[in-house]
C-alpha cells in the first residue's frame, strides 16, 4: 500500500512539474492516438469479441 502511495505522489509532483503546456502536448497526442483508424479498428474488433462471449455467457 505504501508503494502506490509513494508513486501517486511522485506521479502527482512530477507531473505537476511539467506543466499546463506538457498536460496539454499529452492530451493532444492521445487524442490523435484515439482517433488513428487503425486503433478505431482494433477498437471496434475488441468491442464485439466482448459483446460476444458475453452474450454467450448469458445463453447458459
Amino acid at each position: 500500500m505504501f508503494r502506490i502511495a509513494l508513486g501517486i505522489a511522485i506521479g502527482y509532483v512530477l507531473g505537476s512539474r511539467a506543466g499546463r503546456e506538457r498536460y496539454e502536448q499529452i492530451k493532444r497526442w492521445g487524442s490523435g492516438v484515439a482517433d488513428h483508424p487503425a486503433v478505431q479498428g482494433a477498437a471496434g474488433f475488441v468491442q464485439a469479441k466482448v459483446s460476444q462471449v458475453f452474450s454467450k455467457d448469458s445463453a447458459h
